[in-house]
């Protein structure tokens, strides 16, 4: 795999916390990638990591070939940033704005610039201080793609938005990407807002990576299964590792297959539970592979708690 994004064993405590715990990752080098999680599973310290914001507490990582803390100038007119937090200067206006920031890099793209304010419905003339949190964001993507950076990250970018601010956003991302030769990584908790945008997802849990994998990947082993069970039948004790969340309710038993195989998972279902009298097996859209994924992880962690 071309990467690049590399982590290994990548670790980060504040005090007796672990953020961050022994992360290995690869981004691929034109890819989408989304690094998802729920809130405060250490999305934001691994980014800020990789981009020498923080220093890690153990392993390594490297971006563009890099080393992660010995990122400099040279490497950041490659790389473009925007955060659910970006601090932007509120007296300029997005003209000054554009002035400030096109000669610090040489890649500069004014027609893309050109481009992108039209795209974003920005008012050249008008401050930033009179702007809504979502216009305020749509300024922050502009000055970041403008240079043409190789490698975008996204910290919680869509956060507060609405859903129109939203769209504007990924149209304009997806559309850009067809044209131009960079990497994303978009960091989130909502499968909702990036779902249409990614090719490749790293799930992180507790600030463990626990899957990382194309989307055509985790789209094609994953499926709701429910199952009707002849009458008295039953579950057998155990059942294999790669069906998660089983419930049953009377003679339906229901659970996601982790690791389905058209041809013969409906066969191996029935390996498994002779007792079986009909089987639907359905495809699952990623929000509900992600939904699925972490409700599992949490069950897990009360399991160990």
């Amino acid at each position: 795999m071309n990467a690049i994004i590399q982590t290994r064993e990548l670790s980060r405590r504040f005090g007796r916390t672990e953020a961050v715990r022994s992360l290995s990752l690869d981004v691929p080098r034109g890819s989408i990638f989304a690094l998802m999680g729920p809130n405060g599973a250490g999305k934001t310290t691994t980014i800020k990591m990789l981009l020498n914001m923080v220093r890690p507490t153990g392993g390594r990582a490297t971006v563009l070939g890099t080393e992660s803390t010995r990122l400099g100038p040279s490497e950041f007119t490659r790389i473009g940033y925007v955060s659910e937090n970006q601090e932007l200067p509120d007296w300029m206006s997005v003209q000054d704005l554009i002035d400030f920031c096109r000669p610090m890099y040489p890649s500069w793209d004014q027609d893309l610039c050109h481009q992108l304010t039209q795209q974003f419905d920005l008012p050249l003339s008008q401050k930033i201080k009179s702007f809504s949190r979502g216009m305020r964001i749509k300024a922050a993507l502009l000055v970041s793609l403008a240079y043409r950076p190789e490698l975008v990250v996204l910290d919680e970018p869509f956060s507060g938005l609405d859903a129109l601010v939203r769209d504007e956003f990924m149209r304009g991302l997806l559309e850009l990407s067809d044209r131009t030769e960079w990497t994303v990584l978009v960091s989130s908790h909502d499968i909702d807002e990036v779902e249409r945008l990614v090719d490749w997802v790293g799930v992180i849990d507790r600030g463990s990576l626990r899957v990382s994998e194309c989307t055509a990947s985790l789209e094609g082993r994953f499926r709701s299964c429910q199952l009707t069970l002849e009458s008295g039948g039953r579950l057998p004790d155990v059942l294999p590792d790669s069906w998660l969340l089983p419930e049953t309710v009377g003679r339906t038993v229901r659970f996601v297959d982790s690791a389905y195989k058209e041809g013969t998972g409906d066969d191996f279902i029935r390996s498994v539970i002779p007792e079986v009298r009909q089987v639907t097996v359905s495809r699952m859209s990623l929000k509900e592979i992600f939904m699925a994924l972490a409700r599992t992880y949490r069950s897990q962690g009360r399991e160990l708690e």
